[in-house]
């Protein structure tokens, strides 16, 4: 009876390869895509990028588009762990300063961290699929965003707090994208206006209409 004991068998050492393999070339693919965008961003350049030839690149993902597919999981699973944590129950018990001032650093923590998953979000709809996995982390956050308002704001009707958030996250998306490539001056200087702002019409949307 041969022994195991030595270590896995050929095949699924093949298969360990094969993901890590695959795993680099989808590391690749977010550094091009974070430099040139997702437009500009050739099969070529992401293959050298890995360290691997062209012919074995498409061993793994036939085209651009494959690989497209292959990252929105972990951009699906990034956004929605990052919003679940900026956006969770603690959230409605801290002062709204402190709250858009978290989340503003976090997102731009992540940013940083991961910038093709930022291309992605922000530049031109590059799939449908893609198109569409955005649209629906958005209408997660604003819903997440409108619960912990709802928490403040007991009083205000759902329906206000549901566009204060849709109106929110649409600030920060229009304004953000500011922050790319400018001197640290500005990129303070646009932080500072947005946390001003969200704050501002967030405490005047949880303290409701006059009556």
């Amino acid at each position: 009876m041969p022994d195991n004991a030595s270590g896995p068998a050929p095949a699924v050492r093949r298969q360990r390869r094969g993901l890590r393999r695959m795993e680099e070339i989808l590391d690749a693919a977010e550094a091009v895509i974070a430099e040139v965008g997702y437009e500009e961003a050739g099969t070529n350049a992401i293959a050298a990028r890995a360290g691997v030839s062209p012919g074995s690149l498409y061993q793994f993902f036939r085209n651009k588009g494959e690989i497209l597919d292959a990252l929105m999981p972990r951009y699906i699973e990034q956004s929605r762990t990052f919003w679940a944590e900026q956006l969770g129950p603690e959230a409605a018990r801290l002062p709204m300063a402190e709250v858009v001032d978290r989340t503003l650093r976090a997102a731009i923590a992540l940013k940083d961290a991961r910038p093709a998953f930022w291309v992605l979000s922000h530049g031109s709809a590059t799939s449908p699929r893609l198109a569409a996995a955005s649209a629906e982390l958005r209408a997660e956050t604003a819903a997440r965003l409108a619960a912990v308002l709802a928490a403040r704001a007991p009083h205000v009707p759902a329906a206000d707090l549901d566009v204060a958030a849709h109106i929110a996250l649409a600030a920060a998306r229009a304004v953000l994208p500011m922050t790319l490539g400018a001197d640290a001056g500005r990129r303070d200087a646009v932080i500072a206006g947005l946390r001003a702002m969200l704050t501002g019409y967030l405490e005047s949307a949880t303290a409701g209409r006059d009556e």
